[in-house]
């Protein structure tokens, strides 16, 4: 088989191509380089995302990738009529901004997309930032729709010009590298692994859980996660591209 035309699939079946660990390795050649230009320059990034909590503990499974090279043939069960919150933080050594909980103008908890997306950014995430007062950060988002739409990218270089790590930013983010992201490799696992242990029972409960486990994460916790980050470049670029195991 053509290598350049390989394609590895994870466990939950998302492709993944042999071109992508070129990309990583392009980014994890840029990361170590400002590093060693700017040793802190790991604890400057706000990295991004968003998440699903799903009222029966239901976990989604984009968050619990692993990878193989043949097709697992793997059936998913997802709920048939689900309730779930959809959630978005940014986490950096610094601290957490959010978490942010997706909702109408009713007050009714719905998924994203870009045009709520853009107006979490200006009307929460602008905000709090400011609050922070921290000059210089970069900020970090993959590749979701909403994440690389046009009009999103405009509005976040607005704030962060060039410091954007993103698909179609300045700075391109790696396609399907949920390992590379402190919240798909820590956060959110930790996060569900708690907020479910009082069986909550309804969606109040569970967003109550939610911003308590994520107001209790320290400082220090947050600091050896950011930490990490750095090992799992180390791994990456030693692996030319290859994802955690």
């Amino acid at each position: 088989m053509d290598l350049s035309c390989q394609v590895i699939y994870s466990q939950f079946g998302l492709a993944i191509h042999q071109n992508d660990h070129q990309a990583r390795r392009r980014f994890v050649q840029w990361a170590q380089n400002e590093i060693a230009a700017v040793p802190d320059f790991h604890k400057r990034i706000l990295f991004s995302d968003e998440a699903h909590f799903w009222m029966n503990g239901y976990v989604n499974k984009k968050n619990c990738l692993i990878w193989s090279e043949a097709n697992p043939q793997v059936y998913v069960e997802t709920p048939l009529h689900p309730e779930k919150l959809t959630v978005w933080c940014a986490l950096w050594a610094g601290g957490i901004i959010g978490p942010y909980f997706f909702k109408n103008d009713k007050g009714h908890n719905v998924t994203v997309n870009g045009d709520r997306y853009r107006a979490m950014i200006t009307n929460f995430f602008i905000p709090e930032l400011n609050n922070h007062y921290v000059q210089e950060l970069w900020f970090q988002q993959d590749g979701a729709t909403c994440h690389k739409a046009r009009a999103s990218i405009d509005l976040l270089k607005d704030t962060f010009g060039d410091r954007l790590i993103s698909r179609f930013g300045p700075v391109n983010w790696p396609p399907r590298s949920c390992d590379l992201t402190p919240l798909d490799y820590f956060m959110w696992g930790y996060v569900k692994s708690l907020v479910y242990a009082d069986k909550p029972q309804t969606l109040d409960h569970l967003e109550d859980n939610i911003r308590r486990v994520i107001a209790d994460i320290r400082p220090q916790m947050l600091e050896k996660v950011i930490e990490n980050w750095t090992s799992r470049l180390n791994y990456i670029r030693a692996s030319r591209g290859s994802h955690m195991p």
